[in-house]
């Protein structure tokens, strides 16, 4: 092992001499302590280090020991139902070895040595397989099996299969290839930075169902697409964030909570194992896996733990499974880039980001996506990326957010009025955008029908109709409005109030099937439709505002998914009150 010096400390970044070995991107352990470090720039036989861990005390002249080997994640049974830190450290192996806070130079194995799992395998001796072939299965949770593949660079013949209690280092197969037998263990390590191949990369057609109403009516992700959710503080990123990893109609969930508030992730950890999965009613946590590296965790490590998550989301895509990614925040996480670009001396660019910002932002983003896995079964798997954007003091002009709008397809925009408003979610849906919508728009209409895509045509053209109304409200007061134009303002608060305000923390309304969503928005344009025909033989408006139904429609959203059948009677309800409004005729009602 070659040993390096160290001649500069200068927070996270260490410089040392005698690295002539040294390649980029080498994981190297930094003194005495043996901290974790990341060589990122070599100049001659110097190299400068990123250190993964708190540099205090640490000084010129002590070791630098080299690995050889770059920054690695372990893959295999085990990744369901853990908390990592960013480097996949277990935090509860770290708390029983150190207590509550970590100390320097921690080891531990991220996956368990010890425990032993039943594998039961799905080829025989003699049969042929190669790169991304399933060769037997492991139940890690009641609602995860794990898939044990061929790794990659590995084809032939299998010599020996086994069958049976292991652990995820004994070798399960054997199997003959042109330069000899080469032993499989259910445990893989892969480079973080180097993402995993696939056979082919698809184009998305599948929604992404996330159960909030104004994502999947009008802002819809697909399944293997990209997302980001910007916003200002206190505008509802993270209870968002928390929504789409609690509900999405993903089979596998990576969080990552990169330099976001600890309590944040606290909640997290508490919630989940709380909270049952729609379609199982098992607890959520045995579906996801969570990386914590909250904002006094070293800056360094927001990096890393980016990467982290996303090649164990691209692991489990590879078995074929769909797998959404959250990641709060990619702003926390740009800004430890800048701080390391600072240390390292690098010309800056735009406010102080360094010149590869957009660049490391697609590297992260590229790496979603819809794909042929490899392996002769041809199955397909997805990984959806969101990631939220905090810009500093809502700006969304700012570097970070720039930078990942070029690159994603779905934009949700918080908006600090409506949280001000108390109007939850916080998405303007005048500036939010998808750009799945033609992807997955004939997948939509063989599940919903033509009338999905034609209602959400026609509400948003009215809350857009409302935007322009309230501008000449604002100028000459309503009385200047026909009753037309009157009745799309109380239809556009209908659509804004009863159908995308929803609560996160409501037994009932913090989910939402697509079908409930359908009924919904059907009674809301039923009523329009409806009172449009009584205007045309001129009932009065007032009456038709002060229709009882109007409160049905407004509670609609409480209606448990078993009972369904009640929007039956709302909509016969519209019907036959509007028809009593136009019978009478009458004066109008203030």
């Amino acid at each position: 092992m070659a040993v390096g010096r160290i001649i500069k400390v200068s927070g996270p970044l260490v410089v040392a001499e005698g690295m002539q070995e040294a390649k980029m991107y080498d994981v190297v352990r930094v003194s005495e302590a043996r901290l974790i470090g990341e060589v990122i720039e070599i100049h001659g036989d110097r190299a400068s280090i990123q250190v993964y861990e708190e540099t205090g005390g640490i000084g010129p002249g002590e070791p630098v020991y080299l690995t050889g080997a770059p920054l690695s994640v372990e893959l295999g049974p085990g990744l369901i139902e853990s908390i990592y830190d960013g480097i996949q450290r277990p935090l509860n192996v770290v708390r029983e070895q150190v207590g509550d806070r970590i100390t320097r130079g921690v080891e531990a194995y991220a996956l368990n040595r010890e425990k032993k799992w039943r594998f039961v395998p799905r080829v025989k001796a003699g049969d042929k397989v190669g790169a991304g072939d399933i060769l037997g299965t492991v139940q890690e949770t009641t609602l995860v099996e794990h898939r044990i593949m061929v790794p990659p660079g590995i084809a032939g013949e299998v010599a020996e299969i086994f069958s049976g209690e292991a652990t995820v280092t004994d070798t399960i197969a054997k199997i003959r290839t042109p330069d000899g037998v080469r032993e499989v263990s259910m445990l893989q390590r892969w480079p973080v930075r180097q993402g995993r191949p696939y056979g082919e990369k698809l184009a998305p057609e599948e929604i992404m169902v996330t159960g909030q109403r104004v994502i999947d009516m009008f802002f819809p992700v697909a399944k293997g697409g990209t997302a980001c959710i910007p916003g200002p503080f206190g505008s509802g990123k993270t209870v968002v964030q928390h929504q789409l990893a609690k509900w999405a109609d993903a089979e596998i969930i990576v969080y990552i909570g990169c330099g976001e508030r600890g309590n944040e992730m606290t909640d997290v950890l508490l919630e989940f194992p709380e909270l049952k999965d729609p379609k199982s009613g098992e607890p959520l946590m045995k579906r996801t896996v969570l990386i914590a590296n909250t904002s006094n965790m070293p800056v360094a490590a927001r990096e890393a733990s980016i990467y982290t998550g996303i090649t164990i989301a691209e692991y489990f895509r590879d078995m074929g499974y769909s797998v959404a990614l959250m990641a709060d925040s990619t702003s926390r996480w740009a800004e430890a880039l800048r701080e390391m670009s600072g240390r390292l001396e690098e010309m800056p660019g735009e406010e102080g980001y360094p010149a590869y910002l957009g660049s490391r932002l697609a590297e992260f983003y590229e790496r979603a996506g819809r794909v042929r896995c490899l392996g002769s079964d041809g199955r397909i798997g997805n990984l959806t990326a969101v990631g939220a954007v905090s810009p500093p003091g809502g700006d969304l002009s700012e570097p970070v957010t720039q930078s990942t709008l070029r690159i994603v397809k779905v934009f949700w925009s918080l908006d600090a009025s409506l949280a001000y408003a108390r109007h939850f979610p916080a998405i303007n849906w005048l500036l939010s955008y998808s750009l799945y919508l033609d992807n997955i728009d004939a997948s939509l209409r063989e599940r919903l029908g033509n009338e999905w895509v034609e209602m959400r045509t026609e509400a948003m053209r009215i809350l857009q109709e409302e935007a322009e109304l309230q501008e000449i409200v604002r100028l000459v007061g309503v009385d200047a409005l026909s009753p037309r134009e009157r009745l799309t303002l109380e239809t556009a608060k209908s659509v804004r109030e009863d159908f995308l305000l929803q609560n996160a923390f409501h037994d009932v309304d913090t989910y939402c099937s697509l079908e409930k969503q359908k009924r919904m928005i059907r009674l809301i344009l039923l009523l329009y439709h409806e009172c449009q025909r009584a205007l045309e033989k001129e009932a009065p408006l007032g009456k038709l505002l002060a229709l009882p139904v109007r409160e049905r429609i407004a509670r609609a959203k409480y209606t448990p998914e078993d009972q369904l059948a009640a929007f039956d009677g709302i909509e016969a309800e519209i019907k036959e009150q509007v028809t009593g409004v136009t019978a009478e005729g009458g004066e109008e009602v203030a």
